[in-house]
């Protein structure tokens, strides 16, 4: 039984010696084999040979194609080190020779079946799967990784076997996909997934589980929408690079605002009517192109961004209303009370506190110039922006050489209104 990996044998006495291990794994193979009769120990009950070979274990690296047997396993093993085995990682300690065997970039499923071969040999019994001989490995089992693949032609799409799972850049266009391929989420490594030029109409929510995902390009396809499940999910602390162009999107979710690591956002040919009124909170967003859209205004806090590059051209960008429209009510209702003291001392709150309905106001509540938020009970205007003042690069917001564009705002009070009012005039 082989395992094709990158592997680091530290030596649990170095620190005792005052000394450090290199810290760099090396390409090798794993084979769990079986001792040959002349170098099997004697039992120790009756000092006699006797029973099946026990298994070994061989690590084989370039330099060292005879590799290096730790010959006992069984009863060897202090412990298994499994927490990141879905990453391809785990850690084997044995007992003697006092040496950590960590092994990396391993196929996460190849790698929990060798784990558990390991596991019966330790214990002493018989291994299910088939143990391999002891000969020197070959040199083209040392072949370096794939980490990069490109098709793009159905001609070359691969039907009949998978991907190769140490993939780390995969791109599949014009291949006439109507689904994500559910072997590409299989592929852990991954951290560029380019599947524009397709008929994509959906997007799993198991594309969040692809922890290392750092660019996603889905453009020219027939998206319709981002789902929550993707915006609440690990794409959160990895996602940052996200093209979405030349799809049917008309509206993103107000948690797409979660996605706090995009810098480069492109929305370009879409049919989208609004932005998440929560945009400015993409505090490193540097690059956004959502040009050829059908935007009547920009949301208040998209104020609070600080952008590179901006192109919103193309928009159907709405002519300011002169009257605001006036939501007032006074006195404040208790929900819009209570509302605003919440969101104003962050008070924590969920599903499981209060119900649902509510929980959806309070993630949904509009923020005031001033600052504090406010629900039902407020004043509604359109004003003008300059775009230079969120972005260093700006594509012309119109054909007549323009570079501003409404923002519809609110105001928690009339003296907020009146207030605004006065410094725009």
């Amino acid at each position: 039984m082989k395992l094709h990996c990158e592997v680091e044998v530290i030596s649990r006495h170095l620190p005792a010696l005052g000394l450090r291990n290199r810290g760099k794994g090396v390409r090798a193979v794993l084979i769990l084999c079986q001792q040959t009769p002349q170098s099997q120990p004697w039992s120790p009950a009756g000092g006699k040979r006797g029973g099946p070979p026990p298994a070994c274990l061989l690590i084989s690296t370039l330099k060292d194609k005879r590799g290096t047997r730790y010959e006992q396993l069984k009863e060897n093993v202090e412990q298994f080190f499994t927490k990141f085995v879905d990453e391809g990682k785990a850690t084997i300690r044995l007992k003697v020779p006092p040496v950590d065997i960590c092994l990396s970039k391993a196929n996460s499923s190849c790698l929990k079946s060798f784990l558990s071969a390991v596991r019966l040999a330790h214990k002493g019994c018989d291994v299910e799967a088939p143990l391999s001989t002891l000969t020197p490995v070959k040199t083209s089992e040392f072949e370096k990784l794939k980490t990069k693949m490109v098709i793009t032609s159905k001609k070359d799409y691969p039907l009949t076997k998978n991907f190769p799972y140490s993939l780390e850049h995969l791109q599949t266009s014009y291949c006439g996909l109507v689904q994500v391929d559910m072997r590409m989420l299989c592929l852990k490594n991954l951290r560029k997934l380019d599947l524009s030029h397709n008929h994509i109409k959906k997007l799993p929510a198991t594309v969040g589980d692809l922890i290392h995902l750092q660019e996603l390009n889905l453009s020219d396809n027939h998206l319709e929408s981002f789902s929550v499940a993707l915006c609440q999910s690990t794409l959160q602390k990895s996602l940052r690079n996200l093209d979405l162009s030349k799809n049917k999107i008309k509206a993103l979710p107000i948690q797409f605002c979660q996605l706090r690591e995009l810098t480069d956002l492109k929305l370009d040919n879409n049919e989208l009517i609004r932005f998440p009124f929560k945009i400015g909170q993409l505090t490193n967003l540097r690059f956004l192109s959502a040009a050829h859209n059908k935007l009547p205004f920009l949301p208040s806090e998209f104020k609070n961004l600080s952008l590179e590059y901006l192109d919103l051209f193309g928009n159907t960008f709405e002519q300011p209303k002169v009257l605001p429209i006036i939501m007032l009510q006074m006195p404040l209702t208790l929900l819009e009370t209570s509302a605003r003291t919440i969101l104003h001392n962050r008070i924590p709150y969920g599903s499981h506190i209060i119900p649902f309905h509510l929980c959806q106001d309070l993630d949904t509540a509009k923020t005031c110039v001033c600052g504090r938020c406010c629900l039902s009970c407020f004043i509604q205007a359109i004003t003008t922006m300059n775009l230079h003042s969120v972005a260093h690069t700006v594509v012309l917001a119109d054909n007549m050489g323009g570079t501003e564009a409404p923002v519809i705002s609110y105001f928690c009070s009339l003296g907020c209104y009146v207030n605004s009012c006065d410094m725009l005039k």
